[in-house]
């Protein structure tokens, strides 16, 4: 039987997936149908590359080629400039499957390369500028590259899956992000500079190998839904007191900042006046320090929707600046400047 007599779908719609098809013909079809599809279903089946001859689908919007044997994603795609949604799930793809040029695909929005075998994510999608979903889960990769903040409107990234370690600050740059999932993976801490993610409602952190979270993502005021489970911070609580002395530079900055002495750029060489704007105020309401480069590092025990308790690093100034702070989970020690999320604000934590 030809493929396109059990083709499916509405008038721009052309479905010929789950028809165990190796090779597909399309010239039996007339130019007007390949011309006004919109949408192409060709997943489940058992396709090793795209026919040529997909490039005449001139106003394809939707590409669905999912769930194939593809180990390759050939130069026809790239003929596909109306292409808004390309979904490319479970295949043999990886960074030396891809077209070196995919600037053509500049209407890109979705693209989904989910349960392949990608190492790293490829340069050419970091130029898609008008890409709001970017799924690469069930992949090998190891890091996110720093160029990750070239897709501005990104608001759903999925990295979930693979043998990521660390996360770029970069990442922190994307201003419309609201779904970021880097659940199972390695990540070991993640970077205060989430702050800045103020469109974030949704994190998904579990299964990865997390001891605190830094105070800063208090200040998420979208996030909605968090999720924790599988993290040592979550199956047994630690708590780090490292502390590098301070040097020369910095006792003698802290002495200017907590003795009020007045300087300006007429008094001290311009960087030394820029490096005393820099001192952070330590967060103990009962001490009156600062420090710079040099501090405590404290796991401070937050309340979480009035229920639970995680632990979030906390900065003092110096080893005898002591501020509550307790092992327990349960524990009930509070301090002056303890901070908690309301009810409305975080809607879910997942924690087991």
């Amino acid at each position: 039987m030809n493929a396109m007599e059990g083709a499916e779908g509405g008038e721009h719609v052309l479905d010929l997936s789950h028809l165990n098809l190796n090779s597909v013909n399309f010239e039996s079809l007339s130019e007007k149908r390949r011309t006004e599809t919109t949408q192409l279903h060709l997943c489940y089946n058992r396709l090793p590359a795209l026919p040529v001859a997909i490039s005449r689908f001139s106003s394809l919007e939707f590409l669905d080629v999912s769930n194939n044997g593809l180990s390759v994603l050939s130069d026809a795609v790239t003929a596909l400039t109306r292409l808004r949604t390309l979904v490319a799930k479970n295949n043999r793809l990886d960074e030396s499957s891809m077209p070196k040029d995919l600037s053509s695909l500049h209407r890109l929005e979705v693209v989904n390369f989910s349960g392949n075998r990608f190492e790293e994510i490829p340069k050419q999608l970091l130029q898609l500028q008008r890409l709001q979903s970017l799924s690469f889960g069930g992949n090998r990769l190891r890091h996110i590259p720093h160029e990750i903040d070239n897709l501005t409107s990104l608001e759903l990234l999925y990295l979930g899956g693979n043998m990521i370690s660390s996360i770029p600050v970069e990442l922190a740059n994307l201003p419309v992000l609201s779904y970021l999932a880097l659940c199972d993976n390695r990540i070991q801490s993640i970077p205060p500079q989430f702050t800045r993610l103020h469109s974030l409602r949704s994190l998904s952190l579990h299964n990865n190998l997390l001891t605190y979270l830094p105070r800063e993502i208090l200040s998420l005021v979208q996030l909605q839904e968090l999720s924790l489970r599988g993290n040592p911070l979550v199956v047994r609580f630690i708590k780090d007191m490292t502390y590098d002395p301070p040097s020369l530079l910095e006792l003698a900055g802290r002495t200017v900042k907590t003795r009020n002495l007045r300087y300006s750029e007429k008094d001290l060489p311009g960087d030394l006046v820029k490096y005393l704007d820099l001192a952070s105020k330590c967060p103990n309401p009962k001490c009156g320090g600062v420090y710079f480069d040099s501090c405590v590092r404290h796991i401070k025990f937050v309340d979480f929707c009035g229920k639970y308790r995680l632990p979030l690093m906390h900065y003092l100034c110096s080893p005898e600046c002591t501020s509550p702070c307790s092992s327990n989970p349960q524990s009930d020690a509070d301090s002056d400047d303890d901070q908690t999320v309301p009810a409305d604000r975080l809607q879910r934590v997942l924690l087991g």
